[in-house]
């Protein structure tokens, strides 16, 4: 990013002054090495260096050195210890930032700015009810100087706000006062004064929007490069960047930024979502757990921040903790139609991995509920009854299911296997034709359909026609090629029938649809005697 003269000209200038300042401290400090004020305004110096927005040295270190000296004289000092835990606090050493300010407290019981970065070191470390205490004490010290911690009351509340009209009331008030304090608080002043300076980069981020529009996505990291340079504390320049990554594939340097962004502003919901992502993206599923936990401590309100995580406790073979959290998410049912689809998503848990059909009836009698229209919930519904046993009902459902889509293939083919499993063979086969006929790729109708005709009526060559398009149109359908071979071994061809075994072996290996001992067996039966 290109600078103006004039602003080179005032940002070396302003370097140089700090300079100038620090150096003349240092001096008086030769004279008089033992003085405390000069310890603590020489770590002032250094702190305010080591925070300036232009700057990419780091001094704080040296800031914590200087009000440690300044400490050995002054033990009781509730100053020192506060400057102490805002120096550990910016250092990222949060457990010390918070004894620090807890010793300010200690020292002086009514002192706002303790109580105000004590609330802000916990929402750093999640620890959200903490945090409101903490900011409600800080305005209890200063009725009009608490312009900050009201806005951090906002920030808070708003995360929590959501569905929760009281919150969301409370949450609005804590601005409106943060507002009308602002002109007597210095914290807020300054804040609001830094948050100003950074409008500079307007241009910027439209010049890395374009580049990102027509995916020049090298000028984009550059330009967001440069600025980062320029101005290390401004959090959405490293969401950008983390962003542009993502999308290409730098998981290590997605996952960088997204943690300089959320370090800089824990409320950032975006960058803690984009963090899961990328860390999904790796496959490092623990350190996505742990942040949608955080997430979810910092705003309980949202409900797919639940649903995502239950997807990756499910990736993980976690079944009882993804339907807890699904079970959640469904309570806070922000609309019906998201709503359902978790809902079947649990029943999906329950009926193919944890073999509980009833609470998957009952998970999809939920959605059903919500979502009426929604025929894969007929389908769904269905299925679970049919592993239940509850044929039945299981008939009812996909006959209700056909009166809204008379014509939907899957139905039908769910309809002939529910009639081939009540031993219905003529009705089983009159809805895999139908099938078939709505849709003329239905691989599944075409192997079942197939296995009725060779082993229900011994329909060789027909059960052959209907495997052989079963392969046509899946070539990667294992129980295909296998039923395929079993069909060919009974007209003689040997051979054939050996190479769709090994085929169907090949592919199973991959899909897993069946025992791999069942084909190992029919290949040994093929050169018995």
């Amino acid at each position: 990013m290109k600078k103006t003269i004039e602003e080179e000209k005032e940002n070396i200038g302003t370097r140089n002054k700090m300079h100038a300042q620090i150096e003349r401290c240092k001096m008086d400090l030769q004279k008089d090495p033992s003085n405390p004020a000069l310890h603590v305004r020489m770590g002032d110096l250094y702190l305010k260096w080591h925070l300036d927005i232009y700057n990419s040295g780091q001094y704080i270190d040296e800031a914590i050195t200087e009000y440690q000296l300044a400490l050995e004289s002054l033990l009781d000092s509730c100053e020192i210890f506060y400057k102490l835990g805002l120096a550990f606090y910016f250092k990222g050493d949060l457990d010390k930032a918070v004894n620090y300010f807890t010793t300010a407290l200690e020292k002086k019981n009514r002192y706002y700015e303790a109580y105000y970065m004590l609330a802000e070191t916990f929402v750093k470390k999640a620890h959200f009810t903490d945090a409101i205490d903490a900011a409600d004490a800080a305005v209890l010290c200063s009725r009009f100087g608490s312009s900050s911690a009201h806005y951090l009351l906002y920030k808070l509340y708003n995360a929590l706000s959501f569905k929760n009209s009281k919150t969301r009331i409370k949450a609005i008030k804590e601005k409106l006062i943060s507002i009308l304090l602002a002109p007597f608080d210095k914290i807020a002043i300054k804040n609001i004064f830094s948050n100003v300076a950074y409008l500079k980069f307007l241009p910027l981020f439209l010049k890395g929007f374009y580049a990102i529009q027509i995916k020049n996505y090298g000028m984009a990291v550059e330009l967001y490069k440069a600025a980062i340079e320029e101005a290390p504390g401004f959090a959405p320049l490293y969401c950008v960047l983390g962003d542009i990554y993502l999308s290409t594939g730098y998981f290590e340097d997605a996952i960088t930024e997204y943690k300089m962004a959320i370090w800089l502003d824990p409320f950032n919901i975006a960058a803690h979502r984009h963090l899961c992502r990328a860390y999904e993206e790796q496959g490092d599923y623990n350190q996505a757990i742990d942040i949608y936990q955080k997430l979810i401590s910092m705003a309980p309100n949202i409900p797919d921040l639940y649903s995502n995580l239950a997807n990756i406790y499910y990736i993980k073979g976690e079944f009882d903790l993804a339907i807890s959290n699904y079970q959640t998410a469904i309570t806070m049912n922000p609309n019906p139609s998201w709503t359902s689809i978790i809902a079947q998503t649990m029943g999906f848990v329950f009926q193919e991995n944890k073999a509980d059909p009833d609470a998957a009836i009952s998970a999809y009698q939920t959605a059903y509920v919500l979502t009426p229209e929604d025929i894969d919930i007929y389908v769904n519904l269905g299925s679970a009854f049919y592993d239940k046993e509850d044929y039945d009902n299981a008939l009812q459902i996909y006959r209700q299911a056909l009166e809204f889509q008379p014509h939907n293939a899957k139905i039908h083919c769910n309809l002939g296997f529910l009639y081939w499993g009540k031993g219905d063979t003529e009705e089983a086969m009159k809805s895999y034709e139908l099938a078939i006929k709505y849709n003329e790729n239905y691989d599944i109708a075409y192997n079942n359909l197939g296995v009725i005709y060779l082993d229900d009526l011994g329909r060789v060559k027909k059960s052959i026609e209907l495997f052989r398009k079963a392969v046509e149109t899946n070539p990667n359908y294992a129980l295909a090629h296998f039923n395929l071979a079993r069909a060919i071994s009974i007209v003689g061809d040997k051979i054939e029938a050996a190479k769709l075994y090994q085929m169907a072996q090949d592919i199973n290996k991959i899909t897993q649809e069946i025992d791999p001992k069942d084909i190992a067996d029919k290949i040994s039966e093929l050169f018995e005697s």
